[in-house]
């Protein structure tokens, strides 16, 4: 490999190596603990739940739908705090909305979902 080579193929494992090391510090972010205490208190495991389909999407199955969009969190907090429309074995009906102390439990909550 000549000079230039080298150079790019190390800025490109740069590159590697600082968006693995986002992902790793934003995985550890997730307190969950306290998501999981947050689903057990909202009942949200009624309709849904780690990895089986219910009324509605498993947590895996979220995360697939947002995985690699930039907006994911934004869109799943407005989700789960607003209260929109769902459907339900045909039946349409609100969303129930989060409650929680404060903005950051429902963002660490979101966070745990996306990253399941």
């Amino acid at each position: 490999m000549n000079r230039i080579d080298i150079s790019h193929l190390l800025r490109a494992l740069l590159a590697v190596g600082l968006t693995s090391g986002a992902l790793v510090a934003q995985a550890q972010a997730v307190d969950v603990a306290a998501a999981e205490a947050l689903l057990t208190a909202n009942k949200c495991t009624k309709c849904h739940s780690l990895d089986k389909q219910k009324d509605g999407p498993s947590y895996k199955k979220t995360a697939a739908k947002y995985k690699g969009k930039a907006d994911a969190e934004a869109k799943l907090f407005t989700h789960v705090t607003t209260g929109p429309q769902i459907e339900i074995d045909g039946a349409k009906e609100e969303h129930q909305k989060i409650k929680a102390k404060d903005d950051a439990a429902v963002k660490n909550l979101v966070r745990y979902i996306l990253s399941r």
